[in-house]
């Protein structure tokens, strides 16, 4: 899967890609991450890309251009990539969204907004706007950076055992996960259940099942 992020501000994203979970998935080709600085498609010799709202009001705005530049950029390398946009209008990102878009496996583009948004224009070239949230953030990197990692993780080969991503919290619909615990059996007086000590493994996940929150 190729992954191309625009933005005004990709090292953040170049930091946290190349660590863990992500750096095993671009080793074994499971995935590979584009960074595309937006400025490069500003207009003028400041490359420029905000303006001013049309009407008044507080804040800048992305301007279409530039963005609308960027998008087709990133698809003469991909054509058939799927374009997403983190907005808080978008479709809410959920375990059942991710797993989805692993699955399909198809290219994405991630417009990370900025500012007090974008140009409303922009939605005619966005394949599917995204949301994690209804909180207000300075930029869209970290809802990319969230994206990223809930599918990334999913894709064959990441982590490891073929059932790993389907035992994890949500995968079976709503349920979190059971508790777990590590080495000691006893710190500050809380003891490990001692049906996880017992080695009955049926009895283990009847304890399990039973204890999903």
């Amino acid at each position: 899967m190729k992954i191309q992020i625009i933005s005004l501000f990709n090292d953040p994203a170049k930091s946290y890609l190349s660590t863990s979970m992500m750096r095993k998935a671009t080793d074994i080709g499971a995935v590979e991450f584009e960074y595309i600085d937006l400025r490069r498609f500003g207009l003028g010799p400041r490359n420029q890309v905000d303006d001013t709202p049309y009407g008044g009001g507080d804040g800048m705005l992305l301007m279409i251009e530039p963005l609308h530049k960027a998008i087709l950029h990133a698809k003469s390398v991909d054509p058939d990539a799927l374009v997403y946009l983190t907005t808080p209008k978008g479709k809410k990102l959920d375990q059942s969204y991710s797993s989805d878009i692993a699955k399909e496996n198809t290219g994405m583009i991630i417009v990370c907004g900025r500012y007090e948004g974008e140009d409303a224009r922009v939605m005619k070239y966005i394949d599917r706007p995204f949301s994690i949230g209804e909180y207000i953030l300075t930029g869209g990197e970290l809802p990319a950076l969230v994206l990223i990692d809930s599918v990334v993780r999913l894709l064959p080969g990441v982590l490891g055992g073929e059932t790993s991503a389907e035992k994890e919290s949500f995968s079976d619909g709503d349920n979190l996960e059971h508790p777990h615990y590590t080495r000691p059996e006893v710190y500050d007086d809380q003891q490990v259940p001692d049906v996880l000590l017992s080695g009955n493994h049926a009895e283990i996940a009847k304890w399990r099942e039973a204890n999903k929150s």
